[in-house]
This record gives structure tokens, sequence and C-alpha cells, in this order.
């Protein structure tokens, strides 16, 4: 089903598609225009009453309206035969045509004044989000996940203009310091391989996750840059503290337009953890297990595990399943960095090693590394071997 998701290209396919149908019944026929038909396209959160007359003049079957701003002549004229999805009353579109960004989710927000932050879409929908879980209202979990198949939809969208191969997610924990030696090690990591052409997923919150986008904002400028960005994120060097959100906006403000993008999705399920404004595009979820599953199975050149709790654990053993039953087409890699973190802190690099040696857990493609050129190697010597 052909989806339609800005005026001008509706209105360029509508009349392209009356025209062909005029010059076809002026060659072969005098049959009227009036019975001209649009079948099964997707029209989502539009404003239809800038092209009425167009629509008014035309017939439509079997297609999909959802949230769209329409008249009652409107209205009357599609309703017969199409699904019209209203939009519901919640302080979001509940069917979202484009990821968020900082913009959306932070329009208003001024980082000379951090208590801004509480009229930014991001923290009117983190109190909605929170007041439902005590009501339980049909109404709203519909609305949630309604907005969620939406931001799915319009996500595979998004990743489809890259190479399934060349998107690889890095799992951590958030409340991994600015300052600690293992952040700035995600940066240049992934720094390094957004210059490569990978695009770079994450959890979208603090931390680690903060870290892959800071890197991946970064791409394409020099060491010189990276320092002094990172001394002015080192001013608020975790995301409880009160100027976290204002010092990256000024991150952000001292080196706009990034050169490359990266790919947060985060979920308002942790929404007191923040997300992070440098991934260029958010796709914020409210059901974290949608968001968890997707995550993993998008990230098809490979997983980057990083020292976490017990959400990375969870993610660990989450993509192990995924890649020992194949569930998204292939096994990819999976790459757990800081070899004692992983050994002794949490030893369970050496069990899952063991049971894929054994034959207990198949397709398994493992590595473990302290230093990002071994990472590196390994995505790439992956990335070759499925040419």
């Amino acid at each position: 089903m052909k989806k339609f998701d800005t005026i001008e290209g509706l209105s360029e396919y509508l009349r392209i598609s009356k025209s062909t149908v005029l010059l076809n019944d002026k060659a072969n026929s005098n049959e009227e225009i009036s019975n001209y038909n649009i079948e099964e396209i997707a029209v989502q959160s539009l404003n239809l009453n800038e092209v009425e007359e167009l629509i008014l003049s035309i017939s439509f079957s079997k297609c999909l309206f959802l949230g769209c701003t329409m008249s009652d002549d409107l209205l009357h004229h599609l309703l017969p035969d199409n699904f019209i999805f209203p939009l519901l009353e919640v302080p979001f579109n509940t069917y979202p045509n484009k990821l968020y960004n900082k913009e959306t989710l932070y329009n208003g927000f001024n980082h000379s004044n951090i208590q801004s932050y509480s009229q930014t879409l991001d923290k009117i929908v983190y109190d909605y989000y929170q007041s439902t879980l005590e009501k339980n209202s049909i109404k709203d979990t519909l609305a949630q996940r309604l907005h969620d198949h939406s931001i799915t939809d319009t996500m595979h969208e998004f990743i489809a203009n890259y190479d399934e191969r060349k998107l690889v997610a890095i799992m951590g924990g958030h409340k991994v310091k600015r300052t600690d030696e293992m952040y700035i090690q995600v940066v240049q990591l992934s720094k390094t391989l957004t210059e490569n052409g990978y695009l770079m997923l994450s959890g979208g919150g603090p931390g680690a996750m903060e870290a892959t986008h800071f890197g991946a904002w970064m791409a394409g400028r020099t060491n010189d840059d990276l320092l002094e960005a990172a001394t002015i994120l080192a001013e608020a060097p975790i995301y409880s503290d009160d100027n976290w959100l204002a010092t990256t906006f000024r991150v952000m403000d001292k080196f706009p337009s990034p050169l490359y993008n990266s790919l947060g999705i985060p979920t308002w399920h942790y929404g007191h953890e923040l997300p992070t404004p440098f991934a260029t595009h958010i796709a914020k979820y409210f059901e974290n297990s949608v968001r968890e599953e997707g995550l993993l199975a998008l990230a098809k050149g490979g997983v980057i595990f990083t020292p976490g709790s017990a959400g990375t654990m969870q993610e660990v053993f989450q993509d192990l399943a995924q890649n020992h039953y194949e569930s998204y087409g292939y096994a990819s890699p999976m790459i757990f960095l800081n070899v004692d973190f992983w050994t002794k802190a949490r030893p369970i690099f050496p069990i899952i090693q063991q049971m894929s040696d054994n034959g207990d857990l198949m397709n398994l493609n493992l590595g473990l590394y302290d230093n990002n050129e071994d990472v590196i190697k390994h995505l790439k010597k992956f990335l070759l071997s499925l040419h």
C-alpha cells in the first residue's frame, strides 16, 4: 500500500493519476472522469483541507486516512468506502509520519534556562504517560500503540536508505559518566564507525547510549573539536546533573549541522532518563518491549556490548536468542568490549563461549576485545563475509 505523508506528494500523485485517466478517456471513450477511483493508499497526518477540491473530484475506496484533518464535506465524501482513523485527545500525534529530533522533542528548550524543559513535548508526554499508568484507560493504551506502530513504520522507511549490514548498535549503562574512560572510548569508536559508513544505533538515552550519538555527531570533525566538545559535556558528568541537557545543547550550538546521521531508540517507560538530542533521528516509544526487540533486530551489522547493569544483561541474552534462531535472516556479531568486565565483573562471556563451543548455542559470532581497532576489524570481517 502506497503511503503519503506530505501534501505535495499526495497532490502530485492524485493530479498525475487523474490526468492519466483523462488522457486515456479522451483517446478511447467518452467515459466521465467522475468514475475515476483511487484504491488502497494510506494518507498519514495531513491537513486534507489544503487539497479539498482535488480530493472531492476523485472517488476513493479501501484507503486509510490516519489522523488527517478534514472538513465535513471531505469526511462525508471519504467515509463510505474507506477507513478513517481519527485523532485521539492525547498530547502527542497518534500517527507520527516523521521520526523525532532535538527540535521536535525539545521544542522550546533554552539551555540558558534549564526549567524550560518542563514545557517541551518530551516532558509533557512523559508526565501524561505517568498519569496513564494509574488510570489504565483503553483510550490511552490504544493511542500509545497506534503511535508506536507509526514510529516503527517511519523508522523502517528511514533505515531503508542504508545497507542493513552497516547498522550497528552499541549497548551499555545509562550511568556511565561523561568523564569515564569507557565513555570516551565509545565516543571514539562510534565516530570512527560513522566515518566508515555505518549508521550507529542505541537505546537513545544517557551514558554509553549518549556516547554513541555524540561520537556520530562529531564524525568528520577534528580530534581537537572532539576534545573541546567533551570538555563542555564534562561540566555535567552524569545524566542526573541539572545541566546535563543544557551542556548538550551548548555543544550542538558550538558544533552544529552534523555531517552524518544516527538513530536513537528511547522510551517514555524510562522517561526520567532524557533522550540524547545528539541522535539526529529519534524513534521514541511508549512500549519498552517493542523498542528493545526492534532495536536489536535492526542491528544486523552487529551489536557492541559495553559494561552495563541489568538492562544490558537483558539485551545480551535477547540478542543471543535472535542470533541462535536466526530470527531476522542471519546472525550478526555480538562483540563484548572490556575483557575484564565480561570475564570477571560480569562473567557471562565465558559461559556463552563454552555453550557455543559445545553446540548448545548455534550461529553465534562472538568477539571479546579491549580496544576499538579489534572491534572495527571484526565488523569489517563480518561485512566482507556477506559479499
